[in-house]
């Protein structure tokens, strides 16, 4: 099977990924979720006219040659209208976010007038219209505010709150299984054998697709025997999982039995080498409704291809409406010689120059190394047989997640 480009296989994994079924929270629990219908304000905000500032509540016409004295009448709060009219030469306290009494049009600041008793003075000129919140500036019953797709952020809920929505419909969070596979894994904390390498991929790609609003089940680490990692297949299955993710075994060697044990279990195969580098042996397929990820063992590209393939199928089962990767203009930190046939992902450090971003990839790209893959900000993309390039020429780059 000939190396897959990269679009081509991310276009594959997302070919038949559709947004997984509607649920309904409480709003509290709305932050990172994403909305699986949008959402149109089922009230007017604010509702009437109200005061802006606290002052005194005055017709424009009585104030416009100030300085005056008007007749106090009454007092307005947040909550508790006056019930009364404010007629030729009156006024009624105010204070901010009460309701505008009938009669009234402009709120003078307090700051810009004098009290004897029930006699206020106006010292200052006040424009009609001015510190009061007109009724519906901020939204009108039926404006469509919150879109479909929409990844929820705090503000958000401010906004879903003053809607007067108290829960939300939101897409179900896809529900993603991680496998590493390895005799020579064990977990960290452990005194290591001859042979023997600690376990890290998963900790990274549990952290990534909890990150992007996935619920994650640990399946730890099957030994390289093909009943060990079918019973855990079966595991992913009977979970119900939206997403089984492999770290391991998935190439072509005598221990490699990842793709033995799915095709054992019924996968269909979509794809499994990519044009990529970091992660050419990158596998995808179908065990009937869930999607299935083999990433490759070495930590650089297992990251690589989670962050290139397993984040846009979350957001996709997710529903949202941003799926891809931005990608962002940058200038090169140094040379960089010419591409073969495979798109290259570099791990590079980010800082801002006076003509923008400029992107330094890292000097060993070994798919191994994990310490320059944590001080990187960004990857600079080359496509496949790119030319040779000096330092200051343009090039695009994917930011990693904080």
């Amino acid at each position: 099977m000939a190396l897959m480009p990269v679009a081509e296989a991310l276009a594959r994994v997302l070919a038949d990924a559709r947004p997984l079924p509607s649920e309904n929270i409480v709003l509290p629990q709305g932050r990172g979720r994403v909305l699986s219908q949008s959402l149109s304000a089922q009230r007017t905000q604010p509702p009437d006219a109200v005061s802006a500032m606290d002052g005194y509540a005055v017709r424009a016409d009585d104030v416009a040659n100030a300085p005056v004295t008007l007749s106090l009448i009454g007092e307005v709060a947040a909550g508790h209208p006056f019930d009364g009219v404010v007629g030729q030469g009156q006024t009624a306290r105010i204070f901010t976010g009460g309701l505008m009494p009938n009669g009234a049009d402009t709120v003078v600041i307090q700051e810009h007038t004098a009290r004897d008793g029930d006699r206020i003075t106006v010292v200052k000129p006040t424009a009609k219209d001015r510190n009061v919140r007109a009724k519906g500036i901020d939204f009108s019953q039926g404006d469509t505010l919150l879109a479909q797709g929409r990844l929820l952020t705090d503000r958000d809920l401010m906004l879903a709150a003053a809607m007067n929505y108290p829960s939300l419909p939101v897409t179900r969070r896809p529900k993603v299984a991680i496998l590493g596979t390895g005799d020579e894994l064990i977990m960290p904390g452990k005194a290591l054998k001859p042979g023997e390498i600690v376990y890290s991929n998963g900790f990274a790609l549990t952290a990534l697709a909890q990150s992007e609003g996935a619920d994650v089940i640990d399946l730890g680490i099957a030994r390289d025997k093909l009943d060990d990692i079918v019973v855990r297949v079966r595991r992913a299955r009977e979970e119900g999982c939206d997403i089984l993710v492999t770290s391991g075994g998935a190439s072509v060697g005598d221990h490699d039995l990842v793709q033995r044990a799915l095709a054992a279990e019924g996968l269909d195969l979509s794809f499994w080498r990519v044009a990529l580098r970091p992660g050419r042996p990158m596998m995808h397929g179908r065990l009937d409704r869930m999607h299935v990820l083999g990433l490759p063992g070495n930590p650089v590209s297992s990251y690589v291809c989670a962050f290139l393939f397993l984040v846009p199928l979350i957001r996709t089962l997710s529903g949202r409406s941003d799926i891809d990767h931005q990608l962002e203009p940058a200038l090169l930190g140094r040379d960089l010689p010419e591409n073969d046939e495979r798109a290259d992902y570099l791990r590079a450090t980010v800082e801002r120059g006076p003509d923008g971003l400029v992107a330094t990839p890292v000097l060993n790209q070994d798919s191994s190394l994990m310490a320059p893959l944590a001080a990187a900000d960004c990857l600079v993309i080359r496509s496949p047989h790119a030319p040779a390039a000096v330092t200051g020429s343009r090039c695009v780059i994917l930011k990693l997640a904080l």
